[in-house]
This record gives C-alpha cells, sequence and structure tokens, in this order.
C-alpha cells in the first residue's frame, strides 16, 4: 500500500519475488513442527533430577523448519546428552514420520543404544513407527512435558547453533545446497567446535573419552505436576526450573 502510494507499480509476486533477493522474510510463525497426535499414546518425562554421567545414557531428537528460497525444508537430528554429539540427522521436504524413523534407525546401527530416548509429543515421535524401533531395542522411552522447552534444552541449544551460524549466513536455496552444507557443519560441530560446558573439548573427543560431559535438568520447585493440581487451565501455570549444564 505505502509502495502504491509513492508511485511505484508493484504487486504481490513482485514484492516476493525482491525480498527472496536481498534475503528477507516475513515476520510470521513458521511451520508447527511439534503437532500432538490425539490417538498417538505420550510416555512421561523422566529425565528431570537424572544426573548423566556417561555416553549412551540419553539420547534425545526434535525437528526444526528451515526456510529455504521456495518453501521450508524439516531437520531432525539426535543428539547424546553427554558429549552433546549429533549422532545423525536427515532433512525432508514433509513432516512424514519416514524420515525421523531413518534418522533413529542410523543412530542405533552406528552408535549402539541409549538407556533412555527423549522427545517431544509430536506425531512423528509419538507414532507406532518411531516408538516400535525404541521398544524392539529395550530402550526406555521419555517424552517432554507440554510447554516445557527446558526439557529438551539441549536439541533447543543445538538449533541456535545451526541457524545462527550456518543457516542464516548462507541462505540456502534448496533441499542439494542445505545437504551438503548441514554435513559441512555437523562435522565442524563435532570434531572441530570446542564447547564450554565440555571443558572446551569437542562432542567426538568427550563421547569416545567419555570425560568431560554431563548433564542434569533440575525442576527448581518440585514436580509440576503436583503445583498445578487444582488449578484452572487459564494459562497461568508457569514452569520454574533451571538447567545445571554450560553452553556450546
Amino acid at each position: 500500500m505505502f509502495l502504491r502510494a509513492a508511485g511505484h507499480v508493484v504487486n504481490r509476486k513482485r514484492v516476493q519475488r525482491l525480498m527472496r533477493g536481498m534475503g528477507l522474510a516475513g515476520m510470521v510463525p513458521g511451520p508447527n513442527t511439534g503437532r500432538a497426535h490425539p490417538q498417538h499414546k505420550v510416555y512421561p518425562y523422566l529425565l528431570r533430577g537424572v544426573p548423566v554421567t556417561r555416553p549412551n545414557q540419553a539420547w534425545s531428537t526434535d525437528i526444526t523448519y528451515i526456510r529455504l528460497a521456495w518453501g521450508f525444508a524439516y531437520l531432525v537430528v539426535i543428539i547424546d546428552w553427554y558429549s552433546r554429539k549429533v549422532l545423525s540427522w536427515r532433512i525432508s521436504n514433509s513432516m512424514d514420520a519416514s524420515f525421523c524413523v531413518d534418522c533413529l534407525k542410523d543412530a542405533l546401527r552406528h552408535h549402539g543404544k541409549p538407556e533412555v530416548f527423549n522427545s517431544d509429543q509430536g506425531s512423528q515421535f509419538t507414532s507406532t513407527a518411531f516408538t516400535d524401533v525404541l521398544k524392539r531395542e529395550g530402550v526406555t522411552i521419555s517424552m517432554d512435558g507440554r510447554g516445557r522447552a527446558l526439557d529438551n534444552i539441549f536439541v533447543e541449544r543445538l538449533w541456535r547453533n545451526v541457524k545462527y551460524e550456518d543457516v542464516y549466513l548462507k541462505g540456502y536455496a534448496n533441499m542439494a545446497e542445505l545437504m551438503v552444507g548441514l554435513a559441512q557443519y555437523f562435522a565442524f560441530y563435532n570434531a572441530e567446535l570446542p564447547h564450554q560446558s565440555l571443558g572446551y573439548q569437542t562432542p567426538d573427543q568427550v563421547y569416545r573419552d567419555g570425560v568431560g560431559g554431563g548433564a542434569l535438568i533440575v525442576g527448581r520447585f518440585g514436580d509440576d505436576e503436583k503445583k498445578s493440581k487444582g488449578r484452572s487451565n487459564t494459562g497461568q501455570r508457569r514452569a520454574a526450573e533451571t538447567v545445571e549444564t554450560g553452553t556450546a
């Protein structure tokens, strides 16, 4: 409207084309990557207050979206909590559960199996295709509480690193570029990037040696379900917790 008032001949497609050329994007919410399925079983969160003291004690996964020149790509990763090592990752142009299952099988094939596997309550991770793989391996399943981003804080921090250190700087145009770029970034992240929380060692070092890592998520004021008992569901519930770990 303002461009037309200033005498410019524009339409929506022209503005979109110019914005893509300048690397600009509208400030709108991205795809919902954690949508639950009403008929899928949800498992309790099992890692609050549990010291993670060794590799393969606890793994975690999550999905994020990456904006491309045309549309979105979806990235899933599996990390080891103790070392922050990225064990496996996959990208997809759809939110089908199959690429998450493929990522899980790849991590199990190359790194053994964890004692506990944690995810959010998204439909990809609550699907029988995904949980049946964990059950067959005898892995204990854990899932974040609704609205509790800190339950899976280590993957959340990884998203920050991936996007600010790679994706936003390079502005990938398509899936092929993204695949090559992420392969390079995750190789750097695992083998070359020192982490403050790991005593400035790399995830590969800590995962291999089993020394210098660790994690602990603590509910500062006790169990939230007990605290919320009897409260109305009006948005007044607040989860106060601390994560006893450093940042990458």
